[in-house]
Parts: structure tokens; sequence; C-alpha cells
């Protein structure tokens, strides 16, 4: 089936039309499960939900946050989420995805001392509890844009990436490289404390560094072909992060499951199988992370947003016109997230990607926590057009259908496009005017420019 707008007018329909494509969507009768607590490791959070990470593109010169982006934070803190899992902040300058990409240092780590302070004063007063902070650290790899001008620093070479971000041999980057990152993860994490954060992520999904290496099935020495060597990295980043865990201070990871490429370019796909996701792999990552390295809490993702964004969130309008229905993408997100939360049930799991459904989000979300197919939903699109999602549920059961995110792409356009990110439809005054510079910037590019 192809793609379909959203236009469905009740939840009978949307459960109707999954039925006619053969997916299974669980959906519960309300919303009470998600405003239960939920706890990983010595931390107790008062409710499931939470915010998944959205770059702002807004931060100072030197990586600090500006005031559009304490802004943004804050007003996730007042809107009642237990968990903010923050966006993508760098570990290294090289490997930022433009200079207007968050990157916490040495030099600006006062900066954010008072930025999650102000946050966590936020969520204090509107809603007597300070929400549990999450910074993700990344590197960008075949998405690097230090100066806004690309910049790859790749894994492997993928022609089907290759196709819309050019990269060549010299991009590779070298053995002794990715050894050196190992202990900058760890002293992301030591920063990260410092900071005022309460766990830092390891980021492996969405095809950033980490994330292709899990699929650099042809890569030669220590980094790729096992997937003990392909996920080397992560482990022993995770490892060298471990070391900082305190009382309540925790390490996690945002793990991709599965890309959307057949193989050899692509995770949780097998050789002569096609896009068929397989995530047996997926699987022993997640039950390595939590068994051995004691990781009591993971978000699962899917996909590449730069290249198969309907994967990681369906839509209903974006760069292309993908060949299946939104419902199936959704279910293939939160089928294969249930598969491996019943395979290593003793992990707290965060899933991701509820948006697509706007007022039946919730009922969703809720529905993935009874039936079993995760511990708590992280929102993402839906927090910029309506960062008081979560007590709009708490406190009148149910997410206002007026203030949904309409998934029409504006915001993912205003990222890539390194511009301050944000709700175009429910925010115009502060993003309605970057995004006509946006238009207006895009006459010259080629027509099969992803970002």
């Amino acid at each position: 089936m192809m793609h379909e707008r959203f236009h469905y007018k009740s939840l009978e329909e949307v459960k109707a039309r999954a039925a006619d494509l053969g997916v299974t969507l669980p959906f519960a009768a309300d919303t009470h499960v998600l405003t239960r607590p939920l706890t990983f490791g010595p931390v107790t959070v008062p409710n499931r939900m939470g915010i998944a990470p959205m770059e702002g593109a807004d931060s100072l010169e030197d990586g600090s946050p500006s005031e559009m982006t304490l802004r943004r934070y804050v007003n996730e803190a007042a809107g009642g989420s237990a968990v903010i899992w923050f966006e993508a902040i760098s570990i290294v300058p090289e490997g930022r995805s433009g200079h207007t990409q968050l990157l916490l240092s040495k030099e600006n780590l006062d900066n954010y001392k008072r930025f999650t302070a102000a946050i966590k004063e936020a969520g204090l007063r509107a809603n007597g509890f300070a929400p549990y902070l999450i910074m993700q650290a990344n590197h960008s790899g075949r998405y690097s844009n230090p100066d806004n001008r690309p910049a790859p620093m790749i894994a492997y070479r993928n022609p089907y990436y290759e196709q819309f971000r050019p990269a060549d041999d010299s991009c590779i980057v070298t053995d002794d490289y990715l050894k050196r990152l190992e202990e900058k993860f760890g002293e992301a994490a030591r920063l990260a404390r410092e900071a005022g954060f309460d766990a830092v992520d390891i980021k492996s999904c969405h095809g950033y560094l980490l994330a292709e290496l899990t699929s650099a099935y042809h890569r030669p020495g220590p980094y790729g072909g096992s997937l003990e060597n392909r996920t080397r990295l992560l482990r022993n980043a995770v490892a060298a992060a471990k070391v900082y865990e305190g009382e309540t201070f925790q390490v996690t990871c945002r793990l991709g499951l599965y890309d959307g490429c057949e193989y050899p370019y692509g995770f949780g796909v097998k050789e002569g199988d096609g896009l068929t996701p397989h995530y047996e792999e997926a699987i022993e990552i997640v039950r390595t992370l939590h068994d051995t390295y004691g990781l009591a809490m993971l978000n699962l993702t899917m996909g590449n947003p730069y290249v198969t964004t309907h994967v990681t969130r369906p839509f209903d309008a974006g760069k292309y016109p993908p060949d299946e229905h939104p419902l199936e993408g959704l279910a293939r997100m939160i089928d294969g997230i249930g598969q491996v939360k019943k395979a290593v049930p003793d992990a707290v799991i965060y899933a991701s990607a509820p948006t697509y459904l706007r007022s039946y989000a919730d009922l969703y979300s809720a529905g993935a926590v009874e039936q079993g197919y995760c511990d708590g939903m992280l929102f993402g699109r839906m927090a910029f057009a309506n960062p008081g999602f979560a007590n709009q549920i708490v406190h009148n059961g149910r997410i206002d259908p007026h203030r949904v995110c309409m998934t029409c792409g504006m915001c993912g356009d205003l990222i890539r496009a390194h511009k301050p990110t944000g709700c175009v439809v429910r925010d115009p005054e502060h993003f309605l005017g970057y995004y006509r510079e946006f238009q207006a910037s895009r006459k010259d590019l080629p027509k099969n420019y992803r970002g």
C-alpha cells in the first residue's frame, strides 16, 4: 500500500485501516498506565512519558545553549514529561552536524550547569518534580558539518547513502581515530555529570558514526566484520562512560534496530532477504548492554532520518513519497521494539515515534505499555508542537487534539537547513520566518538533495 496522509476522524477508523493493511497496532481504552511511576536502576520517575531527542539548531558559536535552546527545554520541563532525552550533543568539534549543534566541552561547562539547573527548576515550579535529564553524546560521522559544510567521517563506503551525501575513501575514519573516540565518550560522561545531567546516552542510531559501524560488515580490522567488532566502539564507549556512574547518574543508549537499507548497507537485515527486518543482532546488543554492562534502561528506534525518514518517523509530508502506508511503518517500529523487549524483559525500554497518530498517540502509547511492547514512550515532533502534552494526559486523561503535531515535515526541513527549529504550524511567531528563509534557499539545490 502506497503512502497516505492521515485523514481519520476516529480511533475506530484508524483500527479499521490497520486491519485492512494487515498490521497490528496496540491501543488502550485509557491513558492511566502512562501516569504511573517507572523505575530504572536507582531512579524512579513519576510517569512513563518522555521527550525524544529533537535538535533545535540554535546553539551559540561555542556549542553552548542559546536563549532559544533554553526556552524550548524550559517549556518541555513545565509540560510534565518525566524524562527529557536531549538532542544530540557533540563530543568533539569535528563531529558536529553544524555550527548550530550543541557541543559540550570543559570550556563551556558552566553554561551547561546554568542550563540544566534552569530546566530542573522549571519542572519543579510547574509540576513538583524535576525531569530526568539525559544527555545524548553524539558523533555525527557521515553527517558531520562542523562549519555548515559537509565534512563526512564515515565507517565505510555506502553508495546508497552517497547518492545524497557524497564521500570518498579519504573520508573513512581510521582505527586509531575510533580508538581515541572511546575515551572521548568517557570524557563526555564526566562532563555530562558535572553539567547537571542525570544520565548520558552513548548514541548509536540514525546513521551517525556508532550506528553506521553496526553495518560495517566488510570493514577490515577491529571495528568491522563480526558483530563483536561492529559494536566495539559502542561497548568500549559505554565502558568508559560507566566509570562516572554514581548514586543517580546512569549510562544509557539510544539504539537503532533497523536502518531500512538492504545488506550490506544497513543494520538489521540479512544477505539475500531484501528489506525484511531481522532483530537477532539488535537483541544480542541490548542483552549485552543490559546484562554485561549494566544499562538498566534504553531507548529503541529505527531508520536514518536523512535517507529512510519514513522508517524513523512516519509522516504526512516529507522529502519523498514512501512506498508504504505510514501505519505499516508505525507497526514495524513497535513490533521490532516489542520483540527486543520480549527477548530482554528485565531491560526498561522506551519506545519511539508515536506522533503520526496525532490525538490517538496517547492511547497508542498506553496500549504499547499495557501490552508489553515497552515500558514508556518518547514523543519527538509532538513536543515541538505541544510541549505540554504530558500534563494534558496526566490532568485531563487525553492529549489536546487541537495542539497535536501534523507530521508535515517542516521542522525536519529547518534542522537540515541548520536553522532554529520548532513547530512552524503551532508556533509561527518564532519559526515561520525561518521556514520562509529555508524555502528561498531551496531554489538552487539539486533535486535529489536530502539534507
